[in-house]
């Protein structure tokens, strides 16, 4: 039976021998869970594993690791993991002791002590800060790593929750201070108040005192809808609310407003990116943008004045143009100034405007690494009250993150950032060398990938695939523990690749890998597999490929249309029935990237990517490992625990994993989190017959 041949055995959820298993809490998947979880361990769970996992977690717990900041008011917060706070202590210093070797941190918040003294599985999910006095904030805490929080009001003078404040039980959603009295609430707590993707459809305007559930909705969405939310603005002088309508994933609608709701609709393109900062517009088209008798082509950038704008004129001033392999990445608002970063053929690269009535200035960003992987953003959380300093993270495979200072607010120190933190090295990266390399997919586009590894090919390397190719997000080749730890330093070799479905060139390399197009994007990591061979740096029996969640759909597709490319696969957090996929947990919001399956002509190309339905006997399958979490709220934890379940059934060598906490992540603590891998990376080592020297 060829590729092609294959059809799906199942077509409708009655037909599903395996639905049982999408019972997340019930007595008899989680007895089966339980049972497959053992037999993993102790299949793989051995010294090497204990080793692995207590020199990765050692890793990942160092006390010299940067402390990444953020700054509110006079303070940069953080919130710090190790040995001795698992959970993790939210605490805050200054700049001046942060630029010293050991700054003086001020606890705020223990969330170890606090899961204890409460006897609950509490995991930090962030802060909102009260920004005018900062004397409260509103404090999100997680169950298990959930996207689903609680919400609860913190006075920041005395440490201690505020027991008749703003406090939220769980739900999915955000609230944000209007002022010290008055919040906005997004949340899909309540009757009503949640969309077919298990979001907020509503935006209430809570008072102190008053019931939540009570308070004025004064912007809403159809349960059709993705989501709705609001962003508060002061960047004018004055307080404005941007209420913006998700509609889908990549739709949406933007309206100005004020605490009575939205006032106008903003005429842009329902596809496209946009932001407001003081009186200026940004836009950013995804398909060509007709108007006012003008084309802009797609992932063009435009500058305007908003007001102008919102009285009907369309001067804009283009401020990036794309090309085939200069793709914008993102853009931000920082001392009146915009920073704008895209990728230049996978180069980073940086330029700043200043607006204008005019034509914008423009000034290019030159002293950063012109290679690797950088990113800079804002070190001010509030929009409104940024200085011009930027934080900047660099880093490439073999060389270790630093974190630098970049203050746009004098122009001489554009050109001479400085140095913060420096992340230690973590693994010997003596005689590592990367390399950047193109496959040739199935329709003849050229696919690129980063190599890192020992120089020259000797046929039999052990290799380690990743990818992900899905929502238009770029794949980057980061500095890795795990990888660099676990697998370089023991003589292996690691791939990272850019698939089609990534935002690494701009919206049209999007597009190619959506919907019908996903196929190919998986098709290109196939590709690159074919390539390594070809090349003569490895043989299919020694390629162990890696991906989660979207590329967890990716690597099931490797399984069940590309068996014989690979010797073993580890898939983790992963759709992979999607037949169903829009009726687990936030699937609904994902139709935009695959396809709707209750639509004929989308389930016609759809059935193409559903492993779960395209798992057949008789095929030359390598050993997988299918690992999820059971508080994954977003990628229902049914999608493997069912296509496990199914290739058990049919024969083949299938393994399973399932901790209980951990989100859509792989762990809710550095020690989880390096189980997750070390397990991971065992199976794959074993499976490929990849036994190193050190082991």
């Amino acid at each position: 039976m060829t590729v092609q041949d294959i059809r799906p055995t199942v077509d409708a959820p009655d037909d599903d021998p395996h639905i049982w298993l999408e019972e997340i809490e019930g007595a008899k998947p989680l007895e089966w869970v339980a049972r497959q979880s053992a037999a993993t361990l102790q299949r793989f769970g051995g010294q090497q594993f204990e080793r692995d996992r207590d020199v990765l977690t050692a890793i990942l717990n160092r006390p010299d690791k940067i402390p990444m900041v953020a700054r509110r008011g006079n303070y940069l917060y953080n919130v710090w993991q190790d040995e001795q706070n698992p959970r993790g202590l939210w605490r805050r210093t200054t700049m001046a002791s942060y630029k010293t070797p050991e700054p003086e941190w001020e606890l705020l918040l223990d969330i170890d002590a606090l899961a204890k003294s409460e006897d609950d599985d509490w995991i930090w999910s962030g802060a909102h800060i009260e920004s005018k006095k900062r004397q409260r904030a509103i404090i999100k805490l997680s169950r298990g790593g959930s996207d689903a929080v609680v919400h609860r009001e913190f006075d920041m003078d005395n440490f201690r929750f505020i027991e008749d404040g703003f406090n939220l039980p769980e739900a999915k959603g955000d609230l944000d201070w209007l002022d010290i009295d008055t919040v906005l609430i997004s949340s899909a707590l309540g009757e009503g108040m949640v969309t077919q993707s298990g979001y907020a459809r509503t935006v209430r305007l809570w008072k102190r005192g008053t019931d939540p559930l009570s308070a004025p909705v004064i912007f809403e969405c159809p349960p059709e809808s993705m989501a709705v939310g609001a962003g508060i603005d002061r960047s004018s002088g004055s307080e404005r609310i941007w209420f913006v309508e998700q509609r889908s994933f990549f739709e949406t609608a933007g309206w100005l407003g004020d605490r009575e709701g939205a006032k106008q609709r903003l005429d842009v393109p329902a596809t496209a990116w946009w932001n407001s900062y003081n009186k200026w517009l940004t836009v950013k088209p995804r398909e060509d943008w007709t108007v006012s008798g003008v084309t802009y082509p797609a992932d063009t950038l435009l500058g305007v004045s908003l007001q102008a704008f919102l009285a009907g004129e369309r001067n804009f001033q283009i401020l990036f143009e794309a090309a085939p392999r200069r793709a914008l990445q993102g853009f931000f608002w920082n001392d009146k100034k915009l920073v704008v970063s895209f990728l230049d053929n996978l180069a980073p690269r940086f330029e700043i405007f200043e607006p204008s009535e005019g034509k914008w200035a423009k000034t290019t960003v030159s002293a950063l690494p012109a290679e690797g992987i950088v990113h800079l953003w804002s070190l001010d959380v509030e929009h409104d009250d940024t200085t011009g300093e930027l934080l900047v993270a660099a880093q490439d495979p073999i060389t270790p993150a630093q974190v630098l200072l970049l203050d746009i607010a004098k122009p001489e120190a554009i050109a001479v950032p400085t140095l913060l933190k420096q992340s230690p090295a973590v693994f010997d990266a003596t005689g590592l060398v990367v390399t950047r390399h193109e496959a040739i997919s199935t329709d003849g586009e050229a696919i690129p990938y980063t190599q890192i590894g020992p120089k020259g090919e000797t046929g039999d390397a052990p290799v380690h695939m990743t990818g992900y190719g899905g929502f238009g997000l770029s794949m980057e080749p980061y500095y890795s523990a795990s990888i660099g730890k676990l697998w370089l330093e023991r003589g292996g070799t690691s791939v990272v690749a850019n698939l089609r479905g990534g935002g690494e060139f701009g919206s049209a390399w999007h597009e190619a890998g959506r919907r019908a197009g996903k196929k190919l994007s998986h098709d290109d990591f196939a590709a690159i597999a074919a390539d390594l061979v070809r090349r003569g740096v490895t043989r299919p029996e020694r390629i162990a490929a890696e991906g989660g969640s979207n590329g967890g759909l990716l690597i099931s597709n490797m399984l069940t249309r590309y068996p014989e490319r690979f010797g073993a696969l580890f898939c983790t957090i992963p759709l992979i029935d999607m037949r169903r996929y829009n009726k687990l947990l936030a699937g609904a919001s994902w139709v935009d990237e695959y396809g709707d399956p209750d639509k004929p002509e989308d389930w016609d190309f759809l059935k193409e990517l559903s492993a779960y339905h395209n798992a057949v006997p008789g095929r030359p399958y390598p050993p997988i490992l299918i690992a999820t979490t059971r508080r994954d709220d977003r990628v229902h934890p049914g999608h493997a625990r069912k296509m496990a379940a199914k290739l058990q059934a049919l024969g083949y060598n299938t393994y399973f994993y399932e901790p209980e906490a951990g989100g859509h992540g792989y762990g809710k603590d550095n020690k989880e989190r390096a189980s997750f891998i070390a397990l991971g990376y065992t199976f794959l080592r074993d499976a490929i017959g990849w036994k190193p020297v050190s082991e």
